[in-house]
């Protein structure tokens, strides 16, 4: 039968309440199933599911009431030997009751605990990872009462001696840290802890330089894991013959060092994603344009095309992808300039229905239709000594286009319902998600309007061609989300989400990246986002392909793409290329036969 341990302060033994139902209850109400007395603890503080041979531990105090390994929780999932924290009560979860044991030895046992507890409380307060080394070095000293230890960090694979510590937290001199390469050995290679009772009468480490020099009688050697990792190993020596370690010290102690590695993994961890975000701190400086992120090459192009074209009122056609940060470019480009003190008024040419949309751009007089029971102003004239923004210009009906021909070049606009026109003085920025050229040959826009409003092109490149830039602005957008929805606890992404982003085609763009992250930050309850929170599964990411066939898709594109810029000419195209002619003519008849029967799939 499962029970769970209570360590009570001030208590000698734990309290063992036996697991019954299949839900039960923790708090300080006297309904509840366990009734903890503590004032830290809420009345209804959290309940244990039962769900066959799994057990959660859920809070329900509507926040993050459980602390585990240092770190607060709102569900734990429970296993034989975890030890938790309710309020400021210790608690350890096991799946049978323990066997008797002396009291003195209990008393130990809740000690070990609470020094569990007391430990992760100052973690918080640590300001560096190498305070949080010193004191878990020490507290093992302490609780073992050892005459010395040692905390090792694997560090590229290698062992290396981070604390060497003595009694009354003496830091040990450079001669004093030798410890026997064989002991850590052996338990870096089997990940078992290690006891050695006798060490001076040891046959195969009394040899060892540690136990010689320092006529250790008693050595303790335990892994730090964390899910089957290893981090590194605590190393402690006895040299008090009336004091030898025993195989219940090794087990005591190894239930410290399980504890101990979570809280350790925890603080390694914040201490890379500090360094991290630090850097990335530094790199957004470096890469911020305002209030858009970017360092690729086309990004920069942009940027310096933003600069020299601020100053000017130079009509600006920005073309690109939905979500690519358009109305971003617009509103830098309004904020450089020298109508930065005037409005930026943004009007979406596909959200306003066709018979309203000339009343919205130019404004109306009282009558003018059913409806229009007051005169009012359009968006060219509340943009008067500022910047007009036309999103989705090529949405446009053909027969306002001719109006707004009009308006940009005569710089007057007339109300609906209205003989008299008004000047205004205005800078047109426009942006389009489509090719604005292949809709003037279609015919569903005027080539001379789109002379007049392209006169510099801004081409924004997708999501999926910027590079490291995704990593920049998903950081950028958690940080804001974070702070916006109130979830501090959340610290970064975890390598498998940063790989999954940059796999992904992102078709709906940085707004489909930022939806993504809003709902990984309101239902993600780990310190760091995983590729499922933000649902980007295996599935829906584009498989990795084999170099021979990322090279063939190549240069079956970068033909097509000369062929179309020579207008079909095989022959010159071919001399662009640096081909024999057969080579084109290859190509074109391999297209030909997958346009019959398909693509063949990749090997």
């Amino acid at each position: 039968m499962p029970v769970i341990l209570l360590f009570p302060q001030g208590a000698r033994l734990p309290e063992a309440t036996p697991v019954v139902k299949k839900i039960t209850t923790i708090g300080a109400h006297p309904t509840n199933d366990l009734v903890v007395e503590d004032d830290k603890i809420a009345d209804y503080h959290a309940h244990l599911m039962c769900d066959g041979d799994q057990y959660e531990l859920t809070s329900v105090t509507g926040g993050a009431g459980i602390v585990t390994g240092g770190r607060r929780k709102r569900s734990l999932q429970l296993e034989d030997g975890s030890v938790f924290q309710c309020g400021s009560t210790v608690m350890q979860f096991r799946t049978k009751p323990p066997a008797p044991k002396s009291a003195s030895y209990e008393t130990r046992d809740s000690n070990i605990f609470r020094t569990l507890l007391e430990f992760s409380q100052r973690l918080m307060d640590k300001s560096s990872v190498s305070e949080l080394l010193e004191e878990l070095i020490d507290q093992v000293v302490v609780f073992t009462e050892a005459t010395r230890g040692f905390l090792i960090l694997l560090e590229e694979g290698d062992p290396v001696i981070r604390v060497a510590r003595g009694l009354d937290r003496r830091e040990l001199m450079r001669d004093e840290q030798v410890l026997s390469d064989s002991i850590v050995r052996r338990v870096l290679d089997s990940g078992e802890p290690i006891v050695i009772e006798d060490a001076l009468h040891d046959h195969e480490f009394s040899t060892s330089r540690s136990v010689i020099n320092f006529r250790l009688c008693s050595v303790m050697c335990v892994p730090l894991l964390v899910q089957g990792k290893i981090l590194g190993l605590i190393y402690i020596g006895n040299d008090n013959v009336a004091s030898k370690f025993d195989k219940s010290a090794l087990e005591v102690l190894t239930v410290y060092a399980t504890q101990a590695a979570l809280v350790l993994n925890d603080a390694l961890l914040r201490s890379r994603l500090e360094d991290d975000n630090l850097q990335l701190k530094k790199s957004l400086e470096k890469r911020q344009f305002g209030e858009i992120i970017g360092s690729c090459p086309s990004m920069l192009e942009i940027f310096h095309k933003i600069e020299r074209v601020a100053t000017t009122d130079i009509s600006v056609l920005i073309q690109g992808e939905t979500g690519t940060g358009k109305e971003l470019v617009a509103q830098e480009i309004h904020r450089r300039g020298s109508r930065a003190g005037g409005p930026f008024v943004v009007i979406n040419c596909a959200a306003i229905p066709d018979n309203l949309l000339e009343s919205e751009l130019f404004g109306h007089v009282r009558g003018a239709f059913t409806g229009a029971v007051a005169t009012t102003r359009g968006k060219f004239q509340a943009a008067d000594n500022g910047t007009l923004f036309l999103d989705e210009l090529a949405e446009l009906p053909l027969a306002l286009q001719v109006k707004i021909l009009r308006a940009i070049q005569e710089k007057q606009v007339t109300k609906v319902g209205e003989t008299k026109s008004e000047n205004v003085d205005i800078r047109i920025v426009a942006a389009t998600n489509k090719v604005l050229m292949d809709e003037v040959r279609a015919g569903r826009f005027r080539e001379d309007l789109y002379y007049r409003l392209n006169v510099i092109t801004l081409d924004l490149p997708p999501l999926r061609e910027r590079g490291d830039d995704i990593k920049l602005i998903a950081q950028y957008l958690l940080k804001r989300y974070c702070r916006e929805f109130n979830s501090p606890a959340i610290e970064g992404f975890a390598p498998g989400a940063v790989n999954a982003m940059r796999r992904y085609p992102w078709p709906g763009n940085i707004r489909e990246l930022e939806n993504r992250i809003k709902k990984a930050v309101v239902f993600c309850d780990k310190p760091l986002i995983e590729a499922t929170d933000m649902d980007l599964r295996d599935d829906s990411l584009p498989p990795i392909l084999p170099l021979h066939d990322a090279k063939e898709r190549f240069l079956h594109e970068y033909i097509d793409e000369v062929l179309a810029i020579n207008g079909g000419n095989r022959t010159k195209t071919a001399r662009d290329l640096n081909v024999d002619p057969r080579t084109i003519f290859r190509h074109l008849e391999k297209s030909r036969e997958e346009e019959d029967t398909g693509p063949s799939p990749p090997e």
